[in-house]
């Protein structure tokens, strides 16, 4: 078995140590929670890294204006009122919504939220004039609220978002955007690497600790304003370890109580010593993202199919050990939303190799392509092994892919600049393979099918364009009946799986193995995990 490096090994043995100084009159319960990325994610409000980072650094120091349902297991979430207690569209303007902030929530710093604060963290991310606007937080978030027009304060409890164009769907694009507070920013001399390290927000943790790329310690907030909330453990700390082997031997050695994405292959091992094995539905999917942009190789639907038709998914279960479950398209087929495509994502290497016949490639001419794919990280599964099965699969109907392989931050810059993006065209990469959230209708489909999403105004990183797609956004957006969006985001589903838009492989069923020491843990039917749940 692989032996813990010298350095995290230092670390680890080093929390207990840390540990006994807080303690009180009272035993203080400590959850160690090894997570798979290589540094704390971003902790000034927007947190970096993806969206699996909003469960370490955002929703637990912050909150939103709405929220996601995430303490819940046996049934998905749903939105439910964050920072807003209420929301509403206008009903003489339906670009107007007007949002009812919460009375009597207050900073970590002891500041009050009011509507200023929440006009201040708008400006933060979308107003590059204003003196608090930071690029790292705007680049992670802008994307993510690609809706809004104008804000503005009607009273210290109310704030007034417009939206560019009628958008029923607004109200996803909301648990993004999290609430940090002016007060701190100006008490530490307007310096958001100081705020870094001291951050205040109102969610139901405080940060008290900031080792970068070693640790992070979060403490309970005893005055969070959501006492249905409360954080059932006194402190979490999260320990980077983007190795999954190295995670399996922390939990293994007693250093951690709780680690995600093991490795498939030691879950034997920790479920015999009495480890237990957390997953559920996951509204996540692990796909190639392909560029349709002039010269891609990708822009022949027949080579798009084929690539499709040439992966046992099967078999790519087998490698996780059952942790995924084969995709059908972007959505699992159980979904409103699915539709009835008529391409089936099936293993059929004699149809793939008949389309590659077609589009004029053989065993002389292979397609060759380059696709940038991440080292690892929450939501890239076993990134290395799956992309390396991929390749060997695609070899097999004359599609030679080449790999550029980086850290997942950096992935994250390549696909918010969009295929056509210098970093990406003049690179000859054509394929991103990135981990997609697919829970609500605005992550899991119109922000990739909509053409007026291309980069820089969105992420339809390979600028797909339908116009029937298109019509049917139209009408999601002006549509505030449910079964009627339902109907219409079928559609939408049904022409990109149909137009094999991506190459999707498998949903994630985002394992996690906690230690018997952890009392309790539960697993949200989401990507966002409430670490207020876990109990020791």
């Amino acid at each position: 078995m692989q032996l813990l490096s010298a350095s995290l090994l230092r670390c680890l043995i080093s929390v207990p140590a840390a540990l006994v100084l807080h303690a009180g009159a009272h035993a203080e319960t400590v959850a160690r929670y090894g997570i798979s990325m290589a540094d704390i994610p971003l902790t000034t409000g927007q947190p970096d890294r993806g969206a699996g980072a909003y469960q370490f650094t955002g929703h637990t120091i912050y909150d939103p204006l709405i929220a996601w349902e995430a303490n819940v297991g046996n049934r998905p979430g749903k939105l439910v009122p964050g920072l807003a207690s209420e929301w509403k569209v206008d009903a003489k303007d339906n670009r107007k919504w007007l949002f009812s902030l919460r009375k009597g929530v207050k900073f970590h710093d002891g500041s009050d939220l009011a509507a200023d604060a929440v006009v201040w963290n708008l400006d933060k991310v979308l107003n590059d004039k204003a003196p608090q606007f930071d690029a790292k937080q705007s680049a992670q978030v802008r994307p993510r609220i690609p809706s809004i027009a104008s804000y503005r304060k009607v009273d210290d409890g109310t704030v007034e978002i417009v939206t560019k164009d009628v958008d029923a769907l607004f109200p996803y694009q909301l648990p993004w955007l999290l609430i940090s507070s002016p007060a701190q920013w100006e008490k530490l001399g307007r310096d958001w690497s100081k705020v870094a390290a001291q951050p205040s927000g109102t969610g139901p943790f405080r940060l008290e600790k900031l080792v970068p790329r070693e640790r992070a310690e979060l403490v309970k907030n005893t005055g969070y304003w959501d006492k249905n909330r409360m954080a059932k453990t006194d402190r979490i700390v999260l320990l980077p370890i983007p190795d999954a082997l190295t995670r399996a031997n922390a939990l293994l050695n007693g250093q951690v109580d709780i680690i995600e994405t093991p490795p498939p292959d030691v879950l034997p091992q920790l479920q015999g010593s009495g480890f237990k094995l957390v997953k559920n539905v996951t509204p996540h999917v692990w796909p190639y993202h392909f560029s349709t942009q002039p010269g891609s190789p990708w822009t022949d639907i027949r080579v798009r199919k084929a690539a499709n038709l040439a992966i046992d998914r099967e078999a790519i279960v087998k490698l996780l050990n059952g942790l995924a479950t084969p995709a059908k398209g972007q959505l699992d087929t159980t979904s409103p939303w699915f539709g009835k495509p008529s391409f089936d994502l099936k293993y059929d290497l004699a149809s793939a190799r008949a389309l590659m016949a077609q589009a004029g490639y053989g065993p002389n001419k292979p397609l060759k392509a380059k696709i940038i794919i991440a080292q690892g990280g929450t939501g890239q599964m076993l990134s290395l092994p799956m992309n390396e099965f991929i390749q060997q699969s695609l070899a097999e109907i004359g599609i030679q892919l080449e790999f550029e392989v980086v850290e997942l931050e950096n992935l994250y810059l390549h696909w918010r600049s969009g295929a056509k993006a210098d970093m990406n065209a003049a690179k000859g990469i054509t394929g991103i393979n990135l981990g997609y959230v697919t829970a609500d209708p605005f992550y899991a489909l119109t922000r990739f099918a909509d053409s007026r999403y291309v980069a820089p105004n969105g992420v339809n990183w390979g600028g797909y364009a339908n116009p029937k797609v298109d019509a049917a956004i139209d009408k999601i957006r002006v549509s505030f009946d449910a079964k009627s969006q339902d109907a219409l985001l079928a559609s939408v589903h049904q022409a990109m799986v149909d137009d094999a838009l991506m190459l999707w492989v498998v949903h994630d069923v985002n394992p996690h193995v906690i230690s018997p020491k952890v009392k309790e843990f539960i697993q949200a039917q989401h990507w966002f995990q409430d670490l207020t749940t876990i109990r020791m």
